[in-house]
């Protein structure tokens, strides 16, 4: 159970730290900063959506068109901007084709890399002690 709070805060994290990246990067991609609980929403949405739609996604793909299996990553990470971008209260905008395009590769790049790198910081002692058992 911890070890699953553990990968859900870590998933947090690196949603957060994707959606700073392209906020800071990207002109047209921002974050209400004056509103901190638009974008502890807009996180939550995200990440939730993202780890909802990805799955569901793979499973669709797989069934109707294999050839888009590869970028499941980017298709999910789009369908969930759009939707917390979409919702009023989440502190999230996009504006323009360009920032849609780039955002989601950064918000996908980064979200990936994070969460790649953040679990054996974490879990490292949780596996250590797996092995030790």
């Amino acid at each position: 159970m911890i070890t699953f709070l553990i990968r859900a805060a870590i998933f947090l994290v690196s949603a957060f730290v994707g959606l700073v990246a392209a906020d800071l990067i990207l002109p047209r991609f921002y974050l209400h900063w004056d509103d901190w609980w638009g974008i502890l929403l807009a996180v939550v949405i995200f990440a939730v959506l993202q780890s909802i739609l990805a799955p569901w996604l793979l499973k669709v793909t797989r069934r109707h068109a294999e050839a888009l299996i590869g970028g499941i990553g980017l298709i999910s990470t789009f369908v969930a901007l759009l939707i917390a971008v979409l919702i009023p209260a989440a502190g999230i905008g996009v504006d323009g084709p360009v920032a849609w395009i780039i955002g989601t590769l950064i918000v996908w790049l980064v979200t990936a890399l994070a969460s790649w790198l953040l679990p054996p910081l974490f879990l490292k002692k949780k596996a250590a002690e797996r092995r030790g058992s």
